[in-house]
Order: structure tokens, then C-alpha cells, then sequence
């Protein structure tokens, strides 16, 4: 062969692997640089289970690297879990923290190696080295949980009193500070004036002390203890609870649990209870009367906007906000996108859970 036909067939080959490279470099979610860690807080909630499963599938179908991790609810572990993601060359880190105050130097060590962090559905606190935060509208859950009870009791127009019994959820979970401050902007202008009491006095006098009725972890025995607690103290002699303020489905659980084994059962007397999350056991506590509502939010839509984040980094485009004023960090403005929650009651499970796929008819026991 001569050096001209060499030459050729040199440039030949070379025009045939450049459709290659491009193909290479542009694969869904910018696949050759898509090495995804995903910390999820725990295992002992439905939903987070749901959540970690649903964006690993999404990214690894994008063609994704992904360590999937969860961290049983201790700390240390997920600052070691966020440390192997890191040394093992993820360049995008989401993470649904356990304590959101906790993790800056670990994220420092993320920083030094350009790793971009999108907080998932908790905010991380006290860092500069938060790039995004996908969640959903946290003080609204709260409103619509408020709301649910002002309108059901019709607190504006009652003589009262109601007995009342607020909870709120985990004080290391930055979401729950929200939770409450939405539920409690609505109802405690009702406690104030006295048509809402709350027999055990646990009634925070402003948003700021939320704390003091929190459940930490948001774990469901220890708000049944609370409640265990409250009702053998303060509700003798024929008192009965009326409504209880719960955060979140866990939490609502426990307080089931409590109600049942002091005598309540489903009726005319049967306290109304808030929840939030949808989870299977929940949804059939609503059906069977033992819970009045949860505030659904679709975990598939926060999963769906992360994977878009990802995929608007991985290709080095703007990544797409909704709201740069509302989650100060206590360092900085974290921009974040807020995905809208909805009420689900008894008559809406059909129409809103089930035809939507987000739960199946047998498992809540309808089919």
C-alpha cells in the first residue's frame, strides 16, 4: 500500500469514528459522565424504599453508573456511605439526609473534587457546597393539613371547645420545621381564641417551638407512646380526643395505635387524624375510617425532576428552578424546584392513587 492510499484509508477510518464518539458522548443523561451516589435515610419508611428503587431504575435505564445506599437512620453511617460514593467517583451526589446540619465536611470533601450535591426532599443546612434542592412544597403540605381540619371541624363557625392534640415531626429533619409552621399558621388563631384546646398543654405558642412536640426519627412506637401517654394523663372521666394534628403517615400509625388500644374505634366519636405520604397501611387505615386524610405527594414527580437535574449536569445545561428565595441553608439560597402536594381522602383513593399506578387495588385491599 502506498503512503498515499495509507493516508486514505487513515482518514477513512477516522470519519467512521466520529458518529461514534458523538453517539458516545451524548447517550441519555450524559451517560459517560453519569456516576451517580444516592443516599436515602432509611429503610424503615415505605417511601423512601420507593424512592430509591424508582430513580436507581431511571438512571441505570439512562445508561448511569448509580451506588444505591441506605444509612438505618444513623448519621455516621451515611457520612461514611457519602465518603465511599465520593472515593469511588460519583460525580453527583443526592442525598436525602437524616440530620441536615451534619454533613458539611463531608460535603467539603465533595466540593474539592467537583462533585455537585442536590439535596433530595431535606434540606442540608449549614453548607455552601449545596448546588440544588428537589423537594416539594413543604409549608403547603402543612396549609392543606390545617386547612383539612379547620374546614372538616369548621372551626369558624364551632362554639367549641374541641379537644385537640398536636404532634410534629423529627427536630433534626429541616422539612418538618415546614410541615408544622403550615398546620399551625392555620390553627393556632383557633387554639388561641379556645375553640381548639389541647388538654396536655403541648401546644407551641409560635411556629419557633415546634420542636417541643417532636418525634424523633419519625418513628411510629414513639408516637404511639406519646399519645399512650397524653390520653391516659389528660383524657380520664369520658374526655375524648377530637382531632389530631399528625405530620406524616408514620407518625399517624402510631397514634392509630394508641387511639385502638384505648378503646376508640371508627364512628361518631373517632378523632379525625392527618397523615401525609400515601403509604399502603395508611391508605387502608382511611378506607377503614381510622384516618381522615394524607397529603399525597407523588414521589415519582420528585424522582422524575432529579433524574432532569441530573440529566441538565451531566450535559452541562442550566439546570431548571422554581423557587431561589425560600430554602436559606443558613449559608446560602439553595436553588430548588417544589413540586406541588394534594389532599387524598377516603372518596379519592380510587381517582388518585390507584388509576394514577401510584398504589395497586390489592394493596390497599380493594382488588
Amino acid at each position: 500500500m502506498s503512503h498515499k492510499t495509507r493516508f486514505v484509508a487513515l482518514l477513512a477510518a477516522g470519519a467512521l469514528m466520529l458518529p461514534l464518539a458523538a453517539c458516545a458522548s451524548t447517550t441519555p443523561g450524559g451517560a459517560a459522565n453519569c456516576n451517580v451516589g444516592i443516599t436515602m435515610p432509611t429503610r424503615s419508611l415505605e417511601r423512601w424504599i420507593n424512592d430509591g428503587e424508582q430513580l436507581q431504575k431511571k438512571l441505570k435505564d439512562a445508561g448511569c453508573t448509580v451506588d444505591l445506599q441506605y444509612a438505618d437512620n444513623k448519621v455516621d453511617q451515611q457520612i461514611s456511605q457519602i465518603q465511599n460514593q465520593i472515593a469511588g467517583g460519583a460525580k453527583i451526589l443526592v442525598i436525602a439526609s437524616i440530620d441536615g446540619t451534619a454533613l458539611g465536611p463531608v460535603l467539603e470533601e465533595a466540593a474539592k473534587q467537583t462533585v455537585k450535591v442536590i439535596a433530595y426532599d431535606r434540606l442540608i443546612n449549614g453548607s455552601p457546597n449545596v448546588d440544588y434542592y428537589a423537594t416539594f412544597d413543604n409549608y403547603k403540605v402543612g396549609q392543606l393539613q390545617g386547612n383539612f381540619l379547620k374546614d372538616q371541624l369548621k372551626l369558624d363557625s364551632a362554639a367549641g371547645p374541641i379537644n385537640f392534640e398536636p404532634f410534629a415531626g423529627s427536630p433534626d429533619d429541616n422539612n418538618a420545621k415546614f410541615f408544622f409552621a403550615g398546620a399551625w399558621d392555620v390553627l393556632l388563631p383557633y387554639v388561641q381564641k379556645g375553640t381548639l384546646v389541647v388538654p396536655s398543654g403541648k401546644a407551641p405558642k409560635s411556629n419557633d417551638e415546634w420542636t417541643s412536640i417532636g418525634i424523633q426519627s419519625w418513628q411510629s412506637d414513639k408516637a404511639q407512646a406519646e399519645m399512650d401517654n397524653r390520653l391516659s394523663s389528660f383524657y380520664t372521666g369520658g374526655k375524648k380526643v377530637q382531632a389530631v394534628l399528625s405530620p406524616n403517615d408514620s407518625l399517624a400509625i402510631g397514634i392509630v395505635a394508641s387511639l385502638k388500644s384505648a378503646g376508640y374505634a371508627p364512628g361518631a366519636d373517632y378523632p379525625m387524624i392527618t397523615g401525609q405520604d400515601g403509604d399502603k397501611a395508611n391508605v387502608k387505615a382511611i378506607l377503614a375510617g381510622e384516618q381522615a386524610m394524607t397529603v399525597w405527594k407523588d414521589t415519582r414527580k420528585l424522582g422524575d425532576r432529579v433524574f432532569t437535574m441530573i440529566q441538565q449536569i451531566t450535559k452541562g445545561e442550566k439546570v431548571e428552578v422554581n423557587d431561589e428565595k425560600t430554602y436559606n441553608n443558613g449559608v446560602k439560597v439553595v436553588p430548588s424546584y417544589l413540586i406541588e402536594p394534594e389532599v387524598v381522602t377516603k372518596d379519592l383513593v380510587q381517582s388518585k392513587l390507584i388509576d394514577s399506578g401510584f398504589l395497586k387495588a390489592s394493596d390497599v385491599g380493594l382488588g
